[in-house]
């Protein structure tokens, strides 16, 4: 079984920083892709940014520039840097990863961390 907790989320001002991380943990043999997504109220879930296991990132349009993803491969943890906040990037952001653990190659997800930025 594995695990991803999230932390780092909370509520701050427009033009604020946060830094978000995702902690896995478990039967894990290998961590391919990590990535972040949100969900705001009333919509879908959304890709924020995404890096691989070997550190090629790729983010959302709207906020290229503003957050930063990166990871640590000894620690299987990733972490999303959020710079310039705006009040649209109010969401629950949720942890994503593409696990090999002991048993099998799955998708898992993380419950969630509240990001709530006020203008």
């Amino acid at each position: 079984q594995v695990q991803l907790v999230e932390s780092g989320g909370g509520l701050v001002q427009a033009g604020g920083s946060l830094r978000l991380s995702c902690a896995a943990s478990g039967s894990i043999v290998s961590i391919n892709a990590m990535g972040w997504y949100r969900q705001a109220p009333g919509k879908q879930r959304e890709l924020v940014a995404a890096v691989t296991s070997g550190g090629s990132t790729n983010y959302a349009d709207s906020v290229k520039g503003r957050f930063t993803i990166s990871r640590d491969n000894a620690k299987n943890t990733a972490y999303l840097q959020i710079d310039s906040l705006k009040p649209e990037d109010t969401a629950v952001y949720y942890c994503n990863a593409d696990v090999t653990s002991i048993f099998k190659r799955n998708n898992y997800w993380g419950q969630g961390t509240q990001v709530t930025v006020s203008s």
